[in-house]
């Protein structure tokens, strides 16, 4: 077992099977809520994300594989052996760049148009594996079409894209909205709401 990641929700770890290597990701357990109450908590939110990925899948959007669900509170996964868009975005050449922006936007589109939002849209959540855009990490999505939940994934993408890739933000953004507006019919009216929020909160911080 080799352990990749140790979050607040979850561990995400390594284990062989079949010869063959598979990611797993296992809600912690919280002492500060009562067992069973724990249980159903993590048991809930294991189900929804795999619930989550299917449909993705389903809208064209590449993420993991899941295979499994063990003690209820274990997702076993495909182990995508890539790199995440944080750690290569800023050092790529310009081509590939607008490669990955279009398939962010196109993932993006994907999701919304399907009634779906994915709750923390940062680079470090897609994953570049053989040629391919995967996004990862479902456990603060949710199902729902609403124009306002689409907004703030624009808000949490553009907020990551402000913080690690400032050197391209407006290369990227540019991009990212394009492919997105190619692919989806409602894109016009979740950008309008996204300006609003983004107004808001720098209204907010000053």
């Amino acid at each position: 077992m080799k352990i990749i990641k140790r979050g607040a929700e979850a561990i995400l770890y390594i284990e062989e099977r079949n010869g063959k290597g598979v990611l797993v990701k296992d809600r912690i357990r919280k002492g500060y809520r009562i067992p069973e109450l724990d249980k159903s908590i993590r048991s809930f939110r294991t189900r929804r994300e795999d619930k989550l990925m299917l449909r993705a899948q389903r809208s064209g959007v590449n993420t993991p594989k899941v295979f499994s669900i063990e003690d209820k509170t274990k997702l076993v996964m495909e182990y995508l052996d890539g790199v995440t868009v944080k750690e290569c975005l800023n050092d790529m050449p310009v081509g590939e760049r607008l490669n990955v922006y279009d398939l962010i936007g196109e993932s993006l589109a994907g999701m919304h148009r399907n009634g779906m939002v994915h709750g923390d849209l940062t680079t470090s959540n897609m994953i570049l594996h053989n040629g391919k855009l995967y996004i990862i990490d479902f456990g603060l999505g949710k199902t729902s079409d609403r124009i306002e939940d689409q907004a703030v994934d624009l808000y949490l993408l553009r907020e990551a894209l402000l913080s690690t890739h400032f050197r391209h933000l407006d290369e990227a953004w540019k991009n990212i909205l394009k492919a997105y507006m190619k692919k989806y019919p409602n894109s016009k009216s979740v950008i309008k709401r996204f300006e609003k929020i983004e107004s808001r909160r720098r209204y907010k911080s000053h």
